[in-house]
């Protein structure tokens, strides 16, 4: 393992000295050009950088004990106040919203059940949504030829006559 590691070092070592001659050789391009007199070819040599120094990483990377029991806390904190509080504002809302008991026994027509309410669709509005999903189902297995063109006219047409069935 040892002769693995050195021979990286080794070749970083190179890799970096190659960068350092080609940056002699190429110059920087935040520094000013020199003047015209001299040769390009000779440029002060800069130095390698140092190879950064490798930290030990600590045994436990997890987090801390400190930080283990401020999240408990926080959320058994947050559950009683959870718990707690809305019970509290309902048992206040149901206590006020309840009718005084009165002494008259109840009426046949308060106890009659509330009429319901018959929802109808017009048929062209159901021809509408099944030509809908035609046509989306084309546009999802990626038809692009006459077939989306004479659904999308289908639909058209079909929405059309459902607004003017659906309007009062």
């Amino acid at each position: 393992m040892a002769t693995d590691r050195d021979a990286q070092r080794r070749e970083l070592e190179e890799i970096r000295r190659k960068f350092t001659e080609m940056g002699a050789r190429v110059g920087s391009l935040f520094e000013p050009a020199p003047p015209n007199d001299q040769d390009e070819d000779i440029r002060p040599v800069r130095p390698a950088l140092a190879a950064p120094e490798q930290r030990e990483q600590p045994a436990s990377a997890g987090p801390s004990r400190l930080t283990v029991a401020a999240v408990a806390v926080a959320l058994l904190v947050g559950t009683g106040l959870g718990y707690a509080l809305p019970r509290s504002s309902a048992q206040r809302v149901a206590s006020a919203a309840q009718p005084p008991v009165s002494t008259q026994a109840p009426t046949a027509s308060s106890l009659a059940a509330p009429p319901r309410t018959q929802t109808s669709v017009p048929p062209a509005c159901l021809e509408t949504a099944r030509k809908g999903d035609l046509t989306i189902h084309l546009y999802t297995i990626n038809v692009r030829d006459r077939r989306l063109v004479q659904a999308l006219k289908a639909y058209t047409l079909a929405s059309q006559a459902c607004r003017k069935e659906a309007s009062p």
